[in-house]
């Protein structure tokens, strides 16, 4: 009888060589899924932050690398024991597992899967080793266990959240990491009530997510901080109500002072979505006394450390951090889907660009550049 398990697929990848280095296209072989494992054909993904920061070498600097951790595909082949997923359902990855049995998943307050926990440096996540090898057989080092600048990629079925069909290829991608993160932690782990204050710092896609989070959650102020003077209309658009360049103020004020003036006090929760340890640290000042609260989205470097002033946390003000923004995503990522299909949230907006596969390089000058915040990148072109 044939043999009809997968088989290794010759594709293009575009691979990074060295830290900062422009990204090639290369034909790479993938392997097929290993036990619990799924091998995907990637639609189109996205460029994101935490793409650059591991890109420029100030996380986990491992080399030869396949990038990317934002798209949306449609399901090749699985692997043994692989239940609730089949070819060619519409699916996206996640950074995060989510097994539903563990401790951690089966607990209110925590999304980070026991069973696939997350790390920063290569390899899957259950044996460790890859899945690519370019075309001398060596092999490349993956991104987050999902690397999905390649036409085929493999991961974990706990990292796989499966779609409505009916969702956009370009929706799917932009929920699958950034506007869950920004969403989930205004939703979720800041749980705004209407009529809250807050303040973002940072209008990327991360903080205009959050912005869009808050309004949902009937936030009444919504505080955007940017030196990007152009970030202000997309604020708006968004669902910032107030923007603050810090550029623009006087030298003897602050940022946190300034917003401690337009809120009576303080903000009720503030967003850090950039990844600086003095922002951090800025945005702690910014909230109120007695239940203020700091959320830190950015991704920093390895070794950053944050100062606070020690007093403020006797104050009751507290800060803490946050991976996709406290979602657990096989539970919460299609709740998003849908809530953006009915317009509860508006998310489009977020990709400004769009480019080939081919054309990759530029979506690294264009985010780098401050001249988009999404730029989708189509893998058939």
């Amino acid at each position: 009888m044939e043999d009809q398990s997968p088989k290794r697929i010759r594709c293009k990848a575009a691979v990074c060589r060295g830290a900062g280095e422009p990204l090639a296209i290369e034909e790479i072989l993938v392997d097929p899924p290993k036990a619990y494992e799924v091998r995907v054909k990637i639609i189109c993904t996205s460029l994101c932050h935490t793409d650059i920061s591991f890109w420029q070498a100030k996380v986990s600097p491992v080399f030869p690398r396949i990038l990317g951790h934002e798209a949306y595909g449609v399901v090749e082949s699985v692997g043994e024991h692989v239940e609730g997923f089949a070819a060619g359902d519409a699916v996206v990855p996640t950074i995060l597992g989510q097994c539903d049995h563990c401790t951690s998943c089966t607990s209110e307050t925590s999304n980070l899967c026991d069973a696939v926990p997350p790390t920063m440096g290569p390899g899957m996540r259950r044996d460790g080793t890859g899945r690519f090898w370019d075309e001398q057989g060596k092999p490349l080092h993956d991104l987050l266990a999902v690397s999905t600048f390649s036409e085929y990629t493999v991961m974990d079925m706990n990292q796989l959240v499966k779609l409505d069909p009916a969702v956009p290829p370009k929706l799917g991608c932009l929920i699958s990491c950034g506007g869950a993160t920004g969403v989930g932690a205004a939703w979720r782990l800041a749980m705004l009530k209407p009529g809250s204050s807050v303040a973002i710092f940072g209008l990327g896609s991360v903080g205009l997510a959050v912005a869009q989070g808050a309004k949902m959650c009937g936030a009444s102020k919504i505080i955007g901080v940017d030196l990007n003077p152009d970030k202000e209309k997309f604020g708006k658009a968004f669902g910032v109500t107030d923007f603050v360049n810090p550029s623009q103020l006087d030298k003897n004020k602050s940022v946190s002072g300034v917003i401690s003036e337009m809120s009576g006090g303080g903000v009720d929760c503030s967003f850090e979505c950039i990844g600086v340890p003095s922002v951090m640290a800025e945005a702690f000042r910014s909230t109120k006394k007695g239940n203020g609260k700091t959320i830190v989205l950015g991704l920093g470097n390895d070794k950053d450390e944050v100062r606070l002033p020690a007093q403020d946390l006797l104050y009751g003000k507290c800060i803490m951090g946050s991976s996709l923004g406290g979602l657990k995503p096989k539970t919460h990522i299609p709740i998003l889907a849908e809530k953006c299909m009915n317009k509860e949230l508006e998310l489009d907006g977020l990709a400004t660009h769009e480019v080939g596969m081919q054309e990759i390089n530029k979506a690294f000058d264009l985010l780098l550049q401050g001249k988009s915040l999404r730029c989708i990148i189509w893998m058939g072109k």
